[in-house]
């Protein structure tokens, strides 16, 4: 297993990178939302050679102008991983499974040849309101309050969300950095 954070414009620009070997920065959320932190976590995160990857917090309706505005508002480069966070908005609602689906395609359509896209959800989420198994390329799981690595999913997971205390941290269920490279095609931008 290897180690990584997810940041959003909550935390500061320059998170822990010593021992970790990825990092998810939130890029947008909604059809207007942009973190405002984003290019400087992210140029953190690269200057750390971190594995990269963005999410945008899907809401529900008006999925291809979210999935536009996800990939023309994250600074993503080629490599970089692609993340749908799909859970309930501070107003209790929530994307369907079917928008969940249509914005991961989407994504895809617009985004996939250099990418990975892949679904970040709690365990709730994934039992109870997806009625696919569309994860895309990869599931991110959250399920706190469990050992690191051992989410209680039946499904193929990848990363799992684990505690938020004083980050959101996060297993990758990779031997080792190289093998999550490999699985990106590259890093940086960089094909390997």
């Amino acid at each position: 297993m290897i180690k990584g954070y997810d940041v959003s414009a909550f935390q500061d620009a320059h998170f822990p990178t010593v021992g970790t070997s990825f990092a998810f920065i939130k890029g947008t959320e909604g059809r207007s939302y942009v973190n405002p932190k984003q290019k400087e976590q992210t140029a953190h995160a690269r200057a750390a050679d971190l594995v990269v990857g963005f999410y945008h917090f899907l809401h529900p309706g008006h999925i291809k102008a979210q999935a536009a505005h996800f990939v023309e508002g994250s600074v993503s480069i080629e490599y970089d991983l692609l993340v749908i966070d799909w859970e309930s908005n501070p107003s209790g609602t929530a994307a369907t499974c079917a928008e969940k689906d249509a914005f991961i395609a989407e994504v895809k359509r617009l985004r996939g040849s250099n990418h990975k896209i892949g679904l970040y959800c709690n365990r709730d989420f994934w039992r109870h309101r997806d009625t696919t198994g569309n994860a895309g390329d990869f599931l991110w799981i959250a399920e706190y309050g469990v050992t690191p690595g051992k989410p209680n999913v039946r499904a193929g997971w990848m990363f799992h969300q684990y505690t938020d205390k004083p980050l959101d941290t996060n297993v990758g269920n990779f031997a080792s950095k190289a093998e999550l490279v490999a699985f990106a095609g590259g890093i940086n931008g960089k094909r390997k």
